[in-house]
C-alpha cells in the first residue's frame, strides 16, 4: 500500500504507434499508458501468469457473446488448454448451436422499429438479427429432439451433463460442428455449467419435455457441488469473467461453498479478471468490485491477482485471447468433465470426515 502513495511508479514516456502491430505489441503499448488501456495490459499479465502457473482457469460468459460469433474464440482458448471450465448463461450455449447447424444470424441495425421486425418474424439483440422460424424454432426442434434421445444424461444430472449431451449431438449431426464451442468442450472434456438454465431458451425447451414426461432434468445444486469440487481439487485457480450476472457469482461462490458451508478449504480464487461496464455503487453483483469479494472469501487476497477492466467484453476479450495465444505455450487439457463426478465423491467423504 505504501508504494501506491509514493512517486515511484513507472515513468510515462509516450509510446510509439506503428502499422501492423501484433496483439502483444498493442497490449504493451496500452501498458505504457493509463486508464482502462493500462488495466487491460494488467489483465493480460494476470492471464499470462494464470496460464503459466498451471492454474485451473474458468471462463464466465454473461451477455450475448456467442450470437456475435465469439464461440470459435472460446474454442481456440480451450484447444490451447487455457480454459478448463466454463460458466455460461443458457442463452450463450443455445445461440452457439446456431452456427453448428448453419441456422442464420445476420448483422442488422440498432435504430429500428421493433414492431416492424416482429411482424417480419425477426428478433434482435441490439444490432444482431435472428430469424424466429428459420433459426429459433428450428433450433428448438433440434434441442428437444437431442434432449429426448440423449443417453449420456444421467438421472441425477448437472447442467454440465446437459451441455455435454448437446455438444455430442452437434458433433455427430451438425453441418459445421467446428463452429460451436459446445462441441469443442465436449471433445476436450471441458464442463460447461448453465446455473440459470431456466432463464434461457434451453430451459424453455425443457418445458414440453416436462409436460410430456420425457427426458432428464438438471439438478442445479449438483452444479454447486461440482464447481466447488473443482476449486477444492485445484492447487491454483482463477477466472476470466465476461460481464457479471449469475455466471460471475456462480464461479466466485465456490470459495464460500468450501469455507463457509462445507468448512473444508479456505482461500477462494487466486486470480480473477473481470471485463464489465457495470457500476460498483448500485449494490448489484455485476458491478461489485473483486476486492469486495475478499470479505466473502471469494478471492485469496484483495491486493494482487485481480483487476476489473471497464468496457465492452466484445472488444477486450479477443485482444486478451490473441495476447495469451501469442505469449503462452499450449497446455495439456485438464479434462475436468471426466473427473468431476469422482471429485464430488471425494469431497463428500472429506465433508463427512470433518463433520
Amino acid at each position: 500500500m505504501e508504494s501506491k502513495h509514493s512517486f515511484t511508479g513507472r515513468k510515462i514516456d509516450p509510446p510509439t504507434i506503428s502499422p501492423n502491430m501484433t496483439a502483444r505489441q498493442l497490449i504493451e503499448f496500452y501498458g505504457a499508458t493509463g486508464y482502462n488501456a493500462r488495466r487491460l495490459a494488467e489483465a493480460a499479465e494476470i492471464l499470462q501468469d494464470m496460464i503459466q502457473t498451471g492454474s485451473t482457469v474458468c471462463l464466465t460468459l454473461a451477455g450475448a457473446m456467442t450470437p456475435i460469433g465469439l464461440g470459435r474464440t472460446i474454442s481456440s482458448m480451450m484447444e490451447a488448454g487455457f480454459v478448463d471450465w466454463v460458466v455460461a448463461t443458457g442463452a450463450n450455449a443455445y445461440h452457439d448451436l446456431h452456427f453448428a447447424y448453419d441456422l442464420p444470424i445476420r448483422q442488422g441495425h440498432f435504430d429500428v422499429d421493433d414492431d416492424v421486425l416482429y411482424a417480419k418474424q425477426i428478433v434482435r439483440i441490439y444490432d444482431v438479427y435472428i430469424k424466429e422460424t428459420g433459426t429459433l424454432q428450428a433450433q428448438d426442434v433440434i434441442v428437444q429432439k437431442d434432449m429426448k434421445r440423449a443417453k449420456e444424461i444421467p438421472a441425477n444430472a448437472s447442467t454440465a451433463d446437459i451441455a455435454y449431451a448437446l455438444g455430442k449431438a452437434a458433433k455427430e449431426n451438425a453441418k459445421y460442428p467446428e463452429k460451436s464451442f459446445l462441441v469443442k468442450a465436449y471433445e476436450l472434456g471441458v464442463p460447461v455449467y448453465m446455473p440459470a438454465i431456466g432463464d434461457s431458451s434451453i430451459g424453455l425447451n425443457m418445458l414440453p419435455l416436462l409436460l410430456e414426461g420425457k427426458g432428464a432434468f438438471p439438478n442445479v445444486i449438483l452444479d454447486v457441488a461440482e464447481s466447488a469440487a473443482i476449486l477444492w481439487k485445484s492447487g491454483r485457480s482463477g477466472g476470466l469473467e465476461l460481464g457479471g450476472g449469475v455466471p460471475k457469482n456462480f464461479f466466485q461462490q465456490t470459495g464460500p461453498a468450501l469455507y463457509q458451508i462445507l468448512k473444508i478449504k479456505e482461500g477462494g480464487q487466486d486470480y480473477i479478471i473481470q471485463l464489465t461496464d457495470a457500476r460498483p455503487d448500485t449494490g448489484g453483483l455485476s458491478g461489485a468490485t473483486l476486492q469486495e469479494g475478499k470479505s466473502w472469501g471469494k478471492i485469496r487476497t484483495s491486493h494482487k491477482g485481480n483487476v476489473i477492466v471497464y468496457g465492452d467484453s466484445s472488444v477486450y476479450f479477443p485482444l486478451l485471447c490473441s495476447y495469451a495465444l501469442s505469449v503462452c505455450s499450449p497446455r495439456k487439457q485438464k479434462r475436468i468433465y471426466d473427473k468431476k463426478d469422482g471429485w464430488v465423491e471425494e469431497m463428500k467423504k472429506m465433508y463427512f470426515k470433518n463433520k
